[in-house]
C-alpha cells in the first residue's frame, strides 16, 4: 500500500519562501513519477510540477517556472517543493502525487493528504 505524507505547508507573505516534503513508502518507486498538484478555492485541482524516481528528470507548469523547484532524496524516500517568490495566486491546497511510468497524470495516481499553503499580500 502506497503511503504518501506530505508536511511543511502554512503562512508566508507574499515574496517569501515555503519548503513541501512528501514522505513515500509501501513500494519501491524506481519505476514511479512523482509530483505534486494543488488545488485552490473553487479552481480544479492541477499539475504542479513532477520528477522521475529514476533519472531526476523534472518538468513544471508555467506558473511556478524558475520559482519551485521539485527534488528527491533516494535514500529518504522523500521529495521535496522549494517554493520562493511566493505570489497569493499560489495559495492552495498541495497534494503530493505518485504514480508508474513517468507521465504525471490524476488517473490512476495515489495522493496524499494535502497541505495548505497560504500566501498574505
Amino acid at each position: 500500500q502506497v503511503q504518501l505524507v506530505e508536511s511543511g505547508g502554512g503562512l508566508v507573505q507574499a515574496g517569501g519562501s515555503l519548503r513541501l516534503s512528501c514522505a513515500a513508502s509501501g513500494r519501491t518507486f524506481s519505476s514511479y513519477v512523482m509530483g505534486w498538484f494543488r488545488q485552490a478555492p473553487g479552481k480544479e485541482r492541477e499539475f504542479v510540477a513532477k520528477i522521475t524516481w529514476s533519472g531526476g528528470r523534472t518538468a513544471y507548469a508555467d506558473s511556478v517556472k524558475g520559482r519551485f523547484t521539485i527534488s528527491r532524496d533516494s535514500a529518504a524516500n522523500t521529495v521535496y517543493l522549494q517554493m520562493d517568490s511566493l505570489k497569493p495566486e499560489d495559495t492552495a491546497v498541495y497534494y503530493c502525487a505518485a504514480r508508474q511510468g513517468t507521465i504525471l497524470i490524476q488517473r490512476d495516481a495515489y495522493w496524499g493528504q494535502g497541505t495548505q499553503v497560504t500566501v498574505s499580500s
